[in-house]
This record gives C-alpha cells, structure tokens and sequence, in this order.
C-alpha cells in the first residue's frame, strides 16, 4: 500500500483540483488520523493574521466546503476580508503538504441543510446551544445552555438549522503543493488562476 501511495502522490494533473482530490484520497486511504483538518488562516481586525483548524466536508470542482457558527470571530473576519489561506498536511506515508489561497463566501442554502440534517443529533444541539467566540462564565453555564436547548427541541424528531450557522466555501486562485524528499531538496509545484486557465509551474524548496 505505501508503494503504491508514494507512487500515486507523483502524478501531476492540469486541474490542481484534481491533484489535490487525488491527494486527499489517498490519505484517506493511508488512515491517517483526519486527514480531513486544515488550518484555515484569515486577517484579524487586529492586524493580526489568525488560524484555526477545521474540517473539509465537501469538495467540487470549483470550491472546498466546511461549516461553522455565522456569528464567531473568524466569520466577522471573513466579512471584513473574505482573502483567506488553507494548509493541509499529512504525514507519512503521504508526506505532503498542500496550500491555498483564494476567497471565501457563505455555501448555498441548501449545502448547508443538507449538511446540518447529517449530523448527530447532539452536534445539532451543540450549534444551537453555544454562542461561538464568545465569553463564557464556566463550564456549567455552557452545560445550561445545552440542557435549555435540549428541553426546547424535546419531542422533535428534525432539529431545523439555526440560521447564525451554516457552511462557508473557498474559491481558490493559488495552489501550493510539496512533496517531501530526503535533504529537503523537495518538490514542490505551483498553480496559479490567470484569465480563467491554470498555469502550473516547478518551484524551489
């Protein structure tokens, strides 16, 4: 299987989002511990860059999915710039790394029902229940809140999406990817978006 892995990762494509399903694929395949997680960096109003990691759900030709609560920091930070930049890697036997750049937006309506009618029942709870990025006095007012949204959903069989939480989706124009190699003389290759076509180029460690 690693042969095979190692093999597969050096096949380049045209479409960098085509290299990278195959990228991520193959982690998948490798079961590394969520190969699904990525930092996702965007500007703070402080001026100050700031990261966080979460988790891809969706992935189509033209965008990458994931899903959060409308009212926290970072989606403050996505409306004041929605400039943002993605870092996935994965370790051995995959041994890549990839970044991104593009813009962000809000996912259509529908992605983010979809998505939301997914998940468990408690994650639903848990969306309605915290408020994102906000101060809390304790542990046990977090827990108050759940309970409270617990009783008010009890007795519902579909717990309707809050409309402060949903999916966001980034539109990139830049793709870095890096393929580790002994002495870190790596390779590494650049996409860039110009006039609607992809330009792939070889770059320097």
């Amino acid at each position: 299987m690693q042969s095979e892995i190692i093999q597969k990762k050096e096949e380049l494509f045209d479409n960098p989002m085509d290299l990278f399903s195959s990228w991520f694929s193959l982690a998948k395949q490798s079961e590394l511990p969520k190969p699904d997680a990525f930092c996702l960096c965007s500007m703070g109003d402080n001026g100050f860059p700031r990261g966080r990691t979460v988790l891809l759900k969706k992935i189509t030709d033209e965008a990458f999915y994931f899903f959060t609560n409308y009212e926290s920091d970072k989606a403050r930070e996505f409306a004041i710039n929605p400039k943002v930049s993605v870092t996935f890697y994965w370790d051995e036997p995959m041994d890549c790394q990839v970044r991104i750049e593009g813009k962000i937006d809000k996912a259509e309506k529908e992605v983010s029902d979809d998505y939301f009618a997914s998940r468990p029942r408690g994650s639903q709870i848990g969306a309605w229940a915290s408020p994102q990025s906000q101060e809390l006095g304790s542990r046990e007012s977090l827990e108050a809140l759940v309970k409270d949204t617990e009783e008010r959903f009890a007795g519902i069989d579909k717990v309707p999406r809050p409309e402060f939480w949903g999916g966001y989706k980034i539109i990139p124009s830049r793709f870095d990817f890096m393929l580790m190699r002994k002495d870190r003389l790596h390779d590494r290759y650049e996409y860039r978006l110009k006039a609607g076509q992809w330009e792939r180029v070889r770059i320097a460690p």
